[in-house]
């Protein structure tokens, strides 16, 4: 068989295809994809293994073997002129509309997503990477019954995220196997756009998600330079910002960035992803149990003590700090409601750049006015404040650990939010849609994660019984086909949505990754059509 031959694409008709998915673009994914595959199974090998080594009562500490990173002076290569200001990103699926609205939104970068915020479905995956070519060329737009969007003489940056390492591309195979989700998602936007993008003032850059190694980091580093030798870019003209959502990761962040340091930009705060990672990887310790996901502030000491940490070593490293996400939804109908949630924002936002981050996340357009405005009173004129060393933190591994000491309660009313949310969300997810207004906040699939494997944890350490799980469940459904009615529930895959959710939530084992299952419900539905 030729290489050619053994390189099969299984999805069904997807608009603009034939532009996205040339012969060209899909050999070099095919050829990411055997040069680096291999290697990516082995690190998810690794990953369980450390898990099966936790389990049996490990705990992380920083690593001894890479202690001379950690103290020695080094710094990333700078950072390009364009990635240099960078004090509010919004971010958001790569649909044509929100394409549009988040770089019409006054935000410095816009973040887009084929990760949380997306449901991997071929039609979404195919048309919003020829969404991002038309943004690129100022060609997107977009006509309504109601509304015409084009794009603003002014625009935000464009940064882009793929799929983690985790999980597969299942309608694309090379030599009788999947590829890389991520790889596809990189490989495809960096093969029709690197060279656009540089010749534009601009770059190919990119978020890394769901790292929990600095091997992990070396990988994407030796895919980085590949990929800019076979395409004839720039060495180092690929920067990515790695976000540190994974507990393990926060251990190893000196060495992420050393790994990447010809092509680094910076570390961003994952902070619902790494609550999730937390309760994930101590699973079987009853001191690793949180209390009502709402309930975790950014002031616990776990999280304190991870976002400090954070600071501390992107600055010491040359790199850029981001912050986390604000996720509300800003209300036309209750002034009471946006009165309260944007104080809440404007206090996280403050928090973020007294701390010394150099930007922040929002999910709304309506937001990016009011963090800009907290970001803007500590930077001033500046475009960021890396020159704070933040030399007086001193952060141990007890307290990256030190999740006992979080304040709040499990609740009934906890249980109730986990359940109805994660349902809420793994129907609009099923239905394509990744990124889900739910009780006025924007939640993507960090929520669901961390709401399954929640209920889970406290199912495991007796804060409530599988028939309190049950209840809450059937309450919960019963209740959202009330709001639907009975032909929107039929359509909108609920029961799909709870099987799913029962399956992450009561299994005896807690499921790597609820997109993982929930993956092979897309197939048979939405995206199999």
């Amino acid at each position: 068989m030729t290489a050619a031959a053994a390189v099969d694409l299984a999805g069904p008709q997807a608009p603009r295809a034939e532009e996205v998915l040339t012969p060209e673009a899909v050999e070099f994914v095919a050829d990411l994809e055997r040069r680096f595959g291999a290697r990516r199974r082995e690190l998810l090998e690794a990953r369980a293994e450390r898990q099966t080594r936790i389990d049996a009562g490990e705990l992380p500490d920083f690593l001894p073997e890479t202690r001379e990173i950690r103290e020695s002076a080094w710094t990333i290569e700078p950072v390009p002129a364009g990635l240099s200001d960078r004090r509010v990103e919004i971010t958001g699926p790569t649909d044509r509309k929100m394409v549009i609205n988040a770089l019409n939104s006054g935000a410095r970068m816009f973040m887009a997503d084929f990760e949380d915020a997306n449901s991997p479905t071929w039609a979404n995956l195919v048309e919003g990477q020829a969404n991002l070519t038309d943004a690129i060329e100022r060609t997107i737009e977009l006509e309504t019954a109601t509304k015409a969007y084009r794009l603003n003489e002014e625009t935000a940056t464009l940064l882009v995220r793929p799929r983690g390492w985790h999980l597969p591309e299942r309608h694309l195979f090379v030599d009788g196997s999947p590829v890389a989700g991520s790889l596809f998602d990189f490989g495809l936007y960096a093969f029709h756009n690197g060279q656009r993008l540089l010749d534009r003032g601009a770059g190919p850059w990119f978020y890394l998600p769901k790292l929990q190694s600095h091997l992990e980091a070396r990988l994407w580093n030796d895919v980085f330079t590949h990929s800019e030798e076979s395409l004839g870019l720039p060495r180092g003209s690929i920067r990515a910002t790695v976000l540190i959502e994974h507990v393990l990761a926060a251990f190893e962040m000196h060495e992420i960035l050393w790994e990447l340091r010809e092509h680094a930009a910076g570390l961003n705060a994952g902070r619902w992803d790494y609550m999730f990672s937390v309760i994930k990887t101590f699973r079987r310790r009853p001191e690793f149990v949180l209390p009502d996901r709402n309930a975790v502030a950014m002031t616990a000491p776990f999280m304190r003590a991870y976002t400090e940490l954070l600071v501390q070593t992107c600055h010491v490293r040359g790199a850029h700090a981001m912050g986390g996400m604000a996720a509300f939804i800003p209300s036309r109908r209750d002034a009471e409601l946006n009165e309260r949630a944007l104080a809440k924002v404007r206090d996280d936002k403050r928090r973020e750049a007294t701390d010394g981050f150099d930007g922040t996340w929002v999910a709304h357009p309506d937001l990016v006015a009011v963090a800009t405005e907290e970001l803007d009173r500590v930077l001033g004129g500046r475009p960021n404040q890396v020159e704070r060393r933040r030399e007086e933190v001193s952060v141990s591994a007890e307290q990256l650990l030190d999740v006992a000491s979080t304040p709040g309660e499990v609740t009934e009313e906890g249980l109730r939010n986990d359940v109805g949310v994660a349902i809420r969300y793994l129907s609009a997810w099923l239905r394509g849609s990744g990124a889900v207004g739910i009780f006025n906040l924007m939640e993507d699939a960090a929520t669901a994660e961390i709401a399954r494997s929640q209920v889970w944890q406290w199912v495991r350490h007796g804060r409530f019984g599988r028939a309190d799980v049950a209840r809450a469940i059937e309450e919960e459904v019963a209740q959202l086909r009330a709001e639907l009615g009975d032909e929107a529930y039929e359509q909108g895959r609920v029961d799909d949505a709870r099987k799913i959710f029962e399956q992450a939530a009561l299994g005896d084992e807690l499921v790597e990754f609820l997109t993982l299952p929930a993956y092979d419900y897309l197939e048979r539905g939405l995206d199999g059509e």
